[in-house]
């Protein structure tokens, strides 16, 4: 079952006296972040008063944060974004969604192991998958043959040099 609330950041700081929080994103861009009204630590919800974009963090005020002494009783805690309020375009999944797929090939049938990580460079994603062998596979076309979260698995097509611990 996919759960209904996702890491989206870190508060790791606070940003002037007013109570203002630094997140650092954990999503594919701060903007992403910013659109939000309401985050979650931990499940409870905190409503964002204002949000905007610094150095690549993100800078917010949060309901019931008045002052740098609130805002710091929260430096080291994880924001998380409520997935029902995120529709994401075609083909694209949470990395939370991803982690643990089985992985397959799709010419032979055979189970290669399982996603471990998701590794985000600024071309694509890369796919870590723990088996018997260890492979990083490019989020591409060219290689991801089919993915299916509901049923738990991702077909791919391997080619020289995806395998890692050879």
């Amino acid at each position: 079952m996919k759960n209904r609330f996702l890491e989206a950041g870190q508060i790791v700081n606070t940003h002037g006296i007013q109570g203002e929080v630094k997140i650092v994103p954990w999503c594919d861009s701060p903007e992403f972040l910013c659109r939000f009204d309401t985050l979650y630590l931990g499940e409870r919800p905190v409503k964002v008063r204002s949000a905007r974009i610094h150095k690549g963090n993100v800078l917010a005020l949060l309901e019931g944060v008045d002052d740098v002494n609130a805002a710091m009783a929260l430096k080291g805690r994880t924001v998380c974004i409520d997935r029902t309020g995120v529709v994401l375009p075609e083909g694209r999944h949470f990395i939370a969604d991803l982690i643990g797929l089985r992985v397959l090939d799709a010419d032979s049938g055979a189970e290669l192991g399982a996603v471990i990580d998701v590794l985000t460079p600024p071309a694509h994603e890369v796919y870590v998958v723990r088996g018997e062998h260890d492979y990083m596979i490019p989020a591409v076309d060219e290689f991801l043959v089919e993915t299916n979260v509901e049923e738990g698995y991702l077909k791919v097509r391997l080619i020289e040099g995806m395998q890692t611990d050879v």
